[in-house]
């Protein structure tokens, strides 16, 4: 059996971070079998469904790389189909027309509710009398015959055997009054005629289960495996949920994360293998199981992600890493004719910062000036007592050719500076990092210095030298 697993989300919203885990169970899934992974869109819900969410969803699983093999299929171009099959169930007799009134269904609900009993359909336009009395040019819609005695028994390949008595279920809608079909029926129709071996998807799904596969033995369709997977918690142990942060797939490429760390994350959050944290995408097609996934909820943890993501910083190729700083540049304006490659960035604030929206920020003094000097660095470290380093180090600088322009050059000129005035590195160094970044904190100062290059260098060291003159100025 070629095993083939399907996406099928509902374009109400963006690609949220439980519906981002599913997906990318699916494809693991249908990847380590060899098998086909398919994008349904199920847009089957007229008034919520936009093309905006589409769209959202799609650019989702596009940054997350997760291909898919077949679709995107779309629900709402397949009614006729659906259609066509509830008319011929109609004929076999596994569904018929109800003609009940919403006045009437809103009482018997209200009456099972005083009784303590469970709301459904009492089935009463099952009765072959009253079809007689109604013509099939009536307002009505289409229920399923859901059978009435036995149980829906299916092995969920997380959870194990689950058992519902139909008495439990009712005879579902399954074509409105209108004439469109429910999303339990289409759902149904979907994965029979696409073929779909496994179905993976979330643990509110399991209800939908025994609906669906009543309607599958009734149509005398091959039933699918299903596997539930459990839902994704917030720090404080409640349903994931906007306060708990960013859950739309595409906020996190917006702060800075990298795919293949939300990917490794999104795995590791219910799957394990062994103590492996880190997974690259090879790795987790060859190890994924669906035995693996844990049916106790998982909880998100935003400090992992960090952590994973400052890891796939540094240890992805930095060429890599540069296309997805090349948005984030952008968002701040940066002329990057203007400053250093964006692998000497990467390489130069890697270990510093653990987004690439967070290196963007910071790295803002290799491709724009600043206009003042940070308050508090410049107090401490643009004194009078720096004014000699600052124009030691000027001469050297100047006297580096540009051809000549490396990291150990300038490391040379801090160095021999230090030693030529008889002070510590430190007095040297914290001048020159405040003179040309504006701050009192930067990675290395050498490799700082390279990264601004030699004009932007020397001209914030003169407006330094001016700052320390108007200082000794104002002070006499």
């Amino acid at each position: 059996m070629k095993v083939k697993t399907r996406f099928a989300p509902s374009p109400t919203g963006y690609l949220h971070v439980g519906g981002a885990r599913t997906a990318l169970y699916s494809w693991l899934y249908s990847r380590h079998a060899n098998g086909t992974f398919v994008l349904r869109i199920e847009d089957t819900d007229l008034e919520r469904s936009t093309p905006e969410a589409i769209e959202a969803i799609m650019e989702g699983m596009n940054w997350l790389q997760l291909s898919w093999d077949e679709g995107p299929y779309y629900q709402t171009k397949r009614f006729d189909r659906y259609n066509q099959v509830i008319d011929q169930m109609l004929v076999d007799g596994s569904a018929y027309r109800c003609y009940c009134s919403k006045e009437r269904l809103e009482k018997l609900r209200e009456e099972q509710m005083a009784h303590g009993e469970k709301a459904r359909y009492d089935g009463r336009c099952r009765c072959d009398s009253v079809q007689k009395n109604h013509s099939s040019d009536e307002p009505h819609v289409v229920r399923f015959a859901n059978p009435i005695d036995g149980v829906v028994i299916f092995n969920d390949l997380i959870r194990g055997p689950i058992e519902i008595a139909n008495k439990e279920l009712d005879d579902l809608i399954i074509r409105r009054t209108d004439g469109s079909p429910t999303y339990n029926f289409c759902v149904v129709v979907d994965d029979w005629d696409m073929e779909i071996t496994h179905v993976i998807r979330g643990e509110d799904h399991i209800n939908n289960t025994p609906r669906q596969i009543n309607i599958l033995k009734a149509l005398g369709a091959p039933l699918p495996q299903y596997g539930h997977v459990s839902m994704i918690l917030g720090d404080d142990g409640q349903k994931l949920s906007k306060r708990h942060g960013a859950v739309s797939v595409m906020q996190y490429r917006d702060d800075g994360y990298l795919p293949e760390a939300l990917l490794n994350y999104l795995v590791r959050l219910g799957w394990s293998h062994g103590d492996q944290e880190i997974f690259n995408i090879p790795e987790m097609i060859e190890y994924f199981t669906l035995d693996a996934v844990s049916r106790s909820a998982s909880a998100f943890n935003t400090e992992k992600l960090l952590w994973l993501n400052h890891h796939y910083i540094n240890h992805l190729d930095a060429d890599y890493v540069a296309q997805h700083l090349v948005w984030h540049m952008d968002k701040h304006g940066y002329d990057l004719n203007q400053g250093p490659d964006l692998i000497t960035i990467i390489k130069l604030f890697g270990e510093r910062c653990k987004t690439l929206k967070e290196m963007a920020e910071s790295c803002h003094y290799c491709y724009q000036d600043f206009r003042d000097f940070d308050a508090d660095a410049a107090k401490k470290h643009l004194r009078p007592v720096a004014k000699e380093p600052l124009e030691v180090i000027k001469a050297k600088v100047t006297a580096i050719a540009d051809f000549d322009w490396e990291i150990q050059k300038i490391h040379q000129v801090i160095q021999t500076t230090a030693d030529e005035l008889g002070v510590g590195m430190g007095k040297v160094g914290m001048p020159l990092r405040v003179a040309v970044t504006g701050l009192g904190q930067s990675p290395s100062v050498d490799a700082t210095v390279f990264a601004i290059g030699k004009k932007r260098t020397l001209a914030r060291i003169d407006k330094a030298l001016a700052y320390i003159a108007a200082r000794e100025q104002a002070q006499a």
